[in-house]
């Protein structure tokens, strides 16, 4: 099984995913519980996110953004998730293509046909067979952030935390569009709750699932 967790930053789905990946590991041994981030994962893809995150490269092209975080993803499939996969292992990954069109579609106003071609291409269509989305107001998640304090959007973070409000708010536009249009897969999820609380309703889910 293929488990994503997808939300705006500061929703806390990184929590939620490394408690849902130690939850899971006590139950299901033998079988492999393995939990990578995307962005990242590889050693290809954790040198790729450090670009892509980088407050220094504000200036990045829009192309450019949506091109590596496909090439991160590429080789995250080919590499890990895949392999697992086949396997029989259950994996989670922090973030997949639900956040490239929350944040490249909807954020950047990138044409969605385009990034579901480019999926299809970079992992051979492997989509998720369920996706919690950790839903909050974005103003909330940006408090998150700054730690309490007021957030600007231009200091502190990484690159894709300083994009502002109204790109925040764009974002979960998006992750809300996509949760409409599958509601079979994607289970959304109030994150403005206590950590265990949302970890119970995951739980809950899979085991609805046979999980």
């Amino acid at each position: 099984m293929f488990i994503t967790l997808e939300g705006i930053d500061g929703c806390g789905k990184t929590t939620q995913a490394r408690l849902l990946h130690k939850e899971l590991s006590s139950h299901l041994s033998p079988r492999l519980v393995v939990l990578v981030r995307d962005p990242g994962g590889t050693t290809i893809g954790d040198r790729i996110r450090a670009i892509l995150l980088d407050p220094a490269h504000m200036k990045m092209a829009v192309a450019a953004e949506v091109l590596l975080y496909f090439a991160s993803r590429a080789q995250l499939v080919e590499e890990i998730i895949r392999p697992a996969i086949g396997n029989g292992d259950l994996v989670i990954s922090d973030r997949y293509f639900d956040a490239t069109l929350a944040y490249q579609g909807y954020g950047r106003g990138v044409e969605v046909g385009m990034l579901e071609e480019l999926q299809r291409f970079s992992t051979r269509g492997l989509m998720p067979d369920l996706t919690f989305l950790l839903d909050i107001d974005p103003d909330i998640g940006r408090a998150r952030i700054a730690g309490g304090r007021p957030h600007d959007g231009q200091s502190g973070g990484d690159r894709m935390e300083r994009q502002g409000a109204d790109f925040a708010r764009q974002v979960r536009d998006g992750y809300l569009v996509a949760a409409k249009a599958h509601p079979d897969r994607i289970r959304v999820l109030d994150a403005a709750r206590p950590p265990e609380a949302i970890l119970r309703d995951m739980r809950m889910e899979l085991d609805s699932r046979g999980l």
